[in-house]
């Protein structure tokens, strides 16, 4: 039961920070997949509180964060599922689970090129994602030869991190791309597409992925020994 309630305690206390993170909405700093600041804290949240319980702890902070301040449109709160899935990613990548993560972005990334339209759209669009892939199978590779130490060495923190981003922008971009979100929910034609992929898109997600990362890599170890000292994990 004192487990239980540490558990939950914890959950409200980074949902809180995710609503606070979510409902930040800065000019000029808005475009991307994310609106808010909710990927400031998303990754940190798997990482400290596990991928199951940073999953439920992210998904409150979004639905509360875009109830309390409403997107542009409402289908916004179809995309935001990539938050948790995100926060649940980073968790996994840090405790070495990575052939779940693995799965995950094969299944992603083949369902985005199985799309007759995504051979319309320029490659480099998603060049931070392929980079991400790219890590995650030289992770794979060194976790079956070398083992789960070795990869504890090589900055845990800003690989869990930038591998649970840019797993958020996968599913955001099966919700876009081969569900057919794009025509669906925005009306869009795949110029217009095309034209995001072509100059917005390569240059705000990656640079708010690797400011996240940063400030992940930061205060990440610092959060988890406050946690880890004051008896609450």
């Amino acid at each position: 039961m004192r487990t239980d309630v540490r558990a939950i305690s914890l959950i409200a206390i980074f949902a809180a920070l995710g609503v606070i993170c979510d409902v930040v909405i800065t000019p000029g700093f808005s475009g991307g997949v994310w609106i808010g600041w909710i990927f400031i804290i998303s990754p940190i949240a798997g990482i400290v509180l596990g991928p199951y319980n940073g999953f439920i702890s992210t998904l409150i902070a979004v639905m509360i964060g875009h109830s309390l301040f409403p997107r542009e449109t409402i289908y916004e709160i179809v995309f935001t599922i990539g938050a948790p899935v995100g926060a649940m990613t980073s968790g996994f990548a840090f405790r070495g689970q990575l052939k779940r993560v693995f799965i995950y972005y094969t299944i992603m990334l083949g369902s985005y090129f199985a799309t007759p339209i995504s051979r319309h759209l320029p490659i480099w669009g998603m060049w931070d994602c392929y980079v991400a892939y790219a890590i995650l199978i030289i992770l794979c590779v060194i976790l079956i030869t070398r083992g789960l130490d070795e990869i504890k060495r090589i900055s845990p923190y800003a690989i869990s991190a930038f591998i649970g981003l840019e797993a958020d922008v996968l599913l955001r971009i099966f919700i876009l791309v081969p569900c057919q979100g794009y025509r669906f929910f925005f009306e869009w034609t795949p110029e217009s597409l095309a034209a995001i992929w072509t100059v917005p898109a390569p240059i705000i997600i990656p640079f708010k992925v690797l400011l996240s990362t940063f400030v992940v890599t930061l205060i990440g170890p610092q959060i988890k020994r406050i946690i880890r000292d004051s008896n609450l994990s």
